[in-house]
Parts: structure tokens; C-alpha cells; sequence
């Protein structure tokens, strides 16, 4: 029987964000626009760092795999939720709505190991300036990003194996517009306990453990900037590391609030706010938030320019 109700289920029903015929087609338009703004942004930021010599540093390496990641997340989400907001059949395969949540687990996770990754530069290159060099080389980037992509992979893989082997028997219907573990647990008639546990402390760890590596970090990069006399030092120090931490509070705060919430404080709605904000608006954002407050990229753009 369980076999059977596993198998049942071959479709999953996308209930997105709103039934109002009279909103669809609003959301549809403003859902585009920022789509088409998050992949132009974050390519174009790509394409800048590798072509301009002055952000060929480790910071601006891991800066433009958070773009790629940016990217990739979007695309898994957006395309598909502008097709069923116009669409009288809002339906996504079993097969499809799997893929769906591992590649978007393994881009959120890959992007939380690359933010805490960037937030070690930061800190190497203000606290321990002389060594920068010798610590940020090429190679030790590679293994940093080859790391977070690894482990990101292997989490989202966790969690995919782990729904795999639940029942979905009493609904398809998903009250949100794309697959993601929490919504989907709520479907299975199986017991999820495993799964529970693996969003508390797998995810949980994944989310806290980077969170904790960047306070750590800023932690001692404001106590050796205020040891700095000079005021204006201090605000150039400042200066390089406010567009990174503004991109850390809107996805940590978010992914917290999402994913480690207590069970009995869930509500649909307010979920997929957060996630509206967290796998559509935040993509776009970020490239956003360094091209507009950060000077290195500011005097690439304006380098660009005349050969343009």
C-alpha cells in the first residue's frame, strides 16, 4: 500500500500566490520585470569582474559566484511561477517539483557558504593585512567555492532522499508556488519525524554554523577598526564592508525566518511573503546593493565606459 501511495501521486498542483483573476496579471508583470532586472544585473556584474583588472581580487571572485548563484535560484523559481500565475492549470510534475527544490536547497546553501566565505576575506584583509596575500590565494578560493558548491549539493541532496521515501497520499495540492521542503512535508501522509529533525538541526546547523562565522568575523573587524585614529580610515575600512553585510542581514533574516521558526508559529501566507522577498527581490537586490555603494565598482563601471 505505501508503494501504491507513493506512486499515486504524479503531479503536484502549484497554488501560488493569489486566486484573484483581477491580481494575475499584475504579478505577472512585476514578477517579469524583476526577473529580466535580477539575470541582466547579475550577469552584467559577472561579465565586469572578469573583464575589469582591478576586481580581480578574492572578494569580487566570490562576488561574482553570488551573482551566479543569484542566477541560478531565480531561474529554478521565477520562470515557472510566471507560467502558472497566467495559467488555468497550475501543475508541476513529481519529477519536476523534486528537481525544482534540490536545485533551489543547493543554491540558497551554496550562497550561505560563499557569504560566510566573503565575510572571511573581510576580515583578513582588515585585521591581518599583511598576510592577505598569502592567505586569499587563488588556490584557497577555489576550495572555498568547490566547498560551498559540494556541501550545498549534499544537503539539498539529503533532503530530497529523505522526501523520496514519504507517501504523498491525501493531497497534490501545495499551498505555495514552488516546491520547497516545508510545504511539501505538510502533504505526506508518511512519518516525517526524519524530516523534521533534518530541518532543525541539518539546515539549522548550515544556516547558524556561517551566521556565527560571520559575526565572528565582523566582530573583530569593528574592534580593530576602532582602534583606528584616523576617522577617515575608519570609514574607508567601514566602507568595504557595508554593501557584504547588508547583502548577509536580508539572507540570513530571511532564511531564519523561513526555515528555523517554531512549528506552531508557521503560517502559509507569511512564508511565502518570506519567500517571495527571499528567492525573487534578493537576487535582485544584491548586485544592486554593490554597484551602487561599492567605489571599486563604481570605477570599473566608469572605466567600461569609454570603451563601450
Amino acid at each position: 500500500m505505501n508503494e501504491m501511495n507513493r506512486t499515486s501521486v504524479t503531479e503536484f498542483v502549484l497554488l501560488g500566490l493569489t486566486e484573484d483573476p483581477a491580481l494575475q496579471l499584475p504579478l505577472f508583470v512585476f514578477f517579469l520585470l524583476v526577473y529580466v532586472i535580477t539575470v541582466l544585473s547579475n550577469i552584467s556584474m559577472i561579465t565586469l569582474i572578469r573583464i575589469s583588472a582591478n576586481l580581480h581580487t578574492p572578494m569580487y571572485f566570490l562576488l561574482s559566484h553570488m551573482s551566479f548563484v543569484d542566477v541560478c535560484y531565480s531561474t529554478v523559481i521565477t520562470p515557472n511561477m510566471l507560467a502558472n500565475v497566467l495559467s488555468s492549470k497550475k501543475t508541476i510534475s513529481f519529477s519536476g517539483c523534486m528537481t525544482q527544490m534540490l536545485l533551489f536547497g543547493a543554491m540558497g546553501s551554496v550562497e550561505v557558504f560563499i557569504l560566510a566565505g566573503m565575510s572571511y576575506d573581510r576580515f583578513v584583509a582588515i585585521c591581518n593585512p599583511l598576510l592577505y596575500t598569502t592567505i586569499m590565494t587563488k588556490k584557497a578560493c577555489a576550495y572555498l567555492v568547490g566547498a560551498a558548491y559540494v556541501t550545498g549539493f549534499a544537503h539539498s541532496l539529503l533532503h530530497l532522499l529523505c522526501l523520496l521515501k514519504l507517501s504523498f497520499c491525501d493531497s497534490n495540492i501545495i499551498a505555495h508556488f514552488y516546491c520547497d521542503v516545508p510545504p511539501l512535508l505538510k502533504l505526506s501522509c508518511s512519518d516525517i519525524s526524519l524530516n523534521v529533525a533534518l530541518l532543525i538541526f541539518v539546515t539549522g546547523g548550515l544556516i547558524l554554523g556561517p551566521l556565527a562565522l560571520v559575526l565572528i568575523s565582523y566582530a573583530y573587524i569593528i574592534y580593530t577598526i576602532l582602534k583606528v585614529k584616523s576617522s577617515e580610515r575608519r570609514w574607508t575600512a567601514f566602507s568595504t564592508c557595508c554593501s557584504h553585510f547588508l547583502c548577509v542581514i536580508l539572507c540570513f533574516g530571511t532564511l531564519i525566518f523561513m526555515y528555523l521558526r517554531p512549528q506552531s508559529k508557521y503560517a502559509m501566507q507569511q512564508d511565502q511573503v518570506a519567500s517571495v522577498f527571499y528567492a525573487v527581490i534578493i537576487p535582485m537586490l544584491n548586485p544592486l546593493i554593490y554597484s551602487l555603494r561599492n567605489k571599486d565598482v563604481k570605477e570599473a563601471l566608469r572605466k567600461l565606459r569609454p570603451q563601450i
